[in-house]
């Protein structure tokens, strides 16, 4: 039996894994929590009966205690509330969908409590990924990567020789603008912005696919998940999103992992490693599959993907920098206070003005969030929109 602890149970991923373990009966729920969504969280409350579940906003713990009144589940809330889920005793592991930079501390406290963790939250690693792995080694944990690419890159090297692997070929759909340049950008509306042409995900994550943000992030993330310099990274576009990644090795074979845009194969993979169980995801069918397809990036179009390789090579706090600016920068976006370059342009902005590059402690990683928001959120608010 798993005993699983869902953080972020009312998004994409946490709704997805909730779908796999109503028809997996080895599965059982422990723990859920949502940022705000009382009526879905009551329903998956009602549905898996946990023994704890967390409301994230504290103005919404009286409507999510009353609609559950008749229930056992212990109803908490606030930062402190979801700490506890994440290290509640009836967990052995903890499913951590949020969306991010709110994820990393939930991260920490369930490694801390001994958690195994399926990370679909890159900003814990992207932010503070030299700190995750000296808490992993400390604490004789695994952390098993959900994000599509990652799981694809983890099962293709799963029993190789690390020192064999050449390079990772991290695939990108290349969003919905691929092809178009800086001209052509200048007016595209939030609504545009979101219309990704493969996968249904969450507003940020879709704007980050938008400028090629995500792929950064990934490139970032598998830094720190596989061990591997920057520069044995290369992302490509895959516009069909089939190949979800690729592994090359010294030998000059490369084996990727295909499948089809179903994030519940991934999670059914982390969820069972080192095993592989039947999964309710769709089947890829080969005969009818489109051509694949594969080009280079257009990092000048796509400055955000720059960025992001720029500041995984400074080091240090420069990632988390990277990190709380996008994060500022795409709000600023989807709430119609700037336009869609502007977004590199105050990614840009903060990481030039900070200077702090100290050690990477969860206090320093924070206090480097903070700043970048700030710079985002005043600069930003600055910008003239016609």
């Amino acid at each position: 039996m798993k005993n699983i602890a869902v953080l972020g149970s009312t998004g994409s991923i946490g709704t997805q894994c909730l779908d796999i373990a109503e028809s997996d009966k080895n599965i059982n729920i422990t723990a859920l929590s949502a940022n705000s969504n009382v009526k879905l969280l009551e329903e998956q409350i009602r549905k898996f009966n946990p023994p704890i579940a967390c409301i994230v906003s504290e103005e919404k713990y009286k409507a999510l205690k009353d609609a559950t009144f008749d229930l056992s589940t212990k109803i908490v809330c606030g930062k402190e509330g979801l700490l506890e889920v994440a290290s509640n005793k009836n967990t052995d592991t903890v499913l951590n969908s949020i969306v991010g930079m709110a994820g990393l501390v939930p991260t920490i406290c369930a490694i801390k409590n001994k958690k195994r963790i399926l990370l679909a939250n890159k900003e814990t690693l992207v932010c503070a990924g030299d700190l995750i792995n000296k808490l992993l080694k400390e604490n004789n944990v695994d952390i098993i990567p959900v994000d599509s690419e990652h799981s694809a890159i983890f099962q293709c090297i799963n029993g190789e020789k690390k020192e064999k692997l050449k390079r990772i070929i991290l695939t990108a759909s290349g969003g919905p603008f691929f092809g178009k340049k800086k001209e052509d950008l200048q007016n595209i509306t939030k609504y545009d912005a979101l219309k990704h042409p493969n996968w249904d995900m969450g507003a940020k994550i879709t704007i980050d696919s938008a400028t090629l943000m995500n792929k950064g992030l990934e490139i970032i993330e598998a830094k720190h998940l596989f061990d591997v310099d920057v520069d044995k990274i290369t992302p490509v576009v895959h516009r069909q999103s089939i190949i979800h990644s690729m592994v090359e090795f010294c030998d000059n074979s490369v084996i990727a992992q295909l499948g089809s845009a179903d994030m519940r194969l991934p999670i059914s993979y982390a969820i069972n490693y080192p095993e592989r169980s039947e999964c309710i995801s769709k089947p890829l069918d080969i005969f009818n599959m489109p051509d694949l397809t594969f080009a280079k990036p257009d990092y000048e179009t796509f400055e955000c993907l720059s960025l992001a390789i720029d500041a995984i090579k400074k080091g240090g706090l420069y990632p988390a920098v990277l990190n709380g600016a996008n994060e500022a920068a795409v709000d600023l976006f989807l709430n119609d206070k700037i336009k869609f370059l502007d977004i590199a342009y105050l990614v840009k902005e903060a990481l030039s003005s900070f200077k702090n590059n100290g050690e990477i402690t969860e206090k320093s990683v924070l206090e480097a969030d903070s700043f970048a928001r700030e710079v985002v959120y005043e600069k930003g608010s600055k910008i003239k929109i016609c």
